[in-house]
């Protein structure tokens, strides 16, 4: 998600700030896809069906940077939006799949608790000490990759699906080293926080 169309060009905005670009919109899209993975689990009791959508969730993950630059519609929104909805959506679904019995209970408290430690210490440190964003590095960006594919396998896993076994392993061949890079980048995290919490200060007392 990231900087300015031709439009925007020609109208003198700057896209850093706009909202309503392709690529922020796709992001909606999938957000927007949440409800009916809830639907699809408790409504009408299909873990397959609800692991499929979530799976094409992650496949799709990539996208919404890639029309970002191809567009040319990077925006400082969609620098926050999209890991935001990433976050969102593993955190709903993962604790749907509590919920459920649909994967293994001490991997996905695993999983939720790195999200929300995380989750809530940049939401606390960006409003209530100013931090200045930083963006999401690539081992995080490739843990919450892993982590994507493996959450869904692990309810396929757990479903009548054919090959349901198979997705179980591939299931752990993934989410294991997934589980730990999210960790691992969980503590690299730290001190970034910190220089962003002392930039905002500095940027603030100018």
């Amino acid at each position: 998600m990231e900087v300015e169309g031709s439009v925007a060009s020609a109208l003198g905005e700057d896209a850093s700030d706009r909202l309503w670009t392709v690529p922020n919109l796709f992001t909606a899209a999938r957000l927007a896809c949440l409800p009916i993975f809830l639907y699809l689990l408790f409504g009408r009791e299909n873990r397959a069906g609800a692991a499929w959508l979530l799976g094409g969730l992650g496949a799709t993950d990539w996208v919404d940077g890639y029309l970002a630059r191809r567009l040319d519609q990077v925006s400082e929104f969609g620098k926050r939006f999209d890991p935001t909805v990433d976050r969102l959506l593993l955190i709903v679904a993962i604790g749907a799949i509590l919920i459920d019995g649909a994967g293994p209970r001490w991997y996905m408290i695993a999983v939720i608790a790195r999200e929300l430690l995380v989750g809530v210490s940049v939401a606390v440190a960006t409003v209530a000490f100013g931090m200045v964003r930083f963006d999401v590095t690539r081992w995080g960006k490739l843990a919450t990759l892993l982590l994507m594919f493996a959450v869904p396998g692990f309810m396929l896993g757990a479903s009548d699906f054919p090959g349901h076994d198979g997705f179980q392993i591939a299931s752990w061949i993934l989410g294991l080293p997934g589980l730990a890079i999210s960790w691992w980048v969980a503590t690299t995290y730290v001190p970034r926080i910190a220089a962003g919490v002392r930039a905002g200060r500095a940027a603030g007392g100018r």
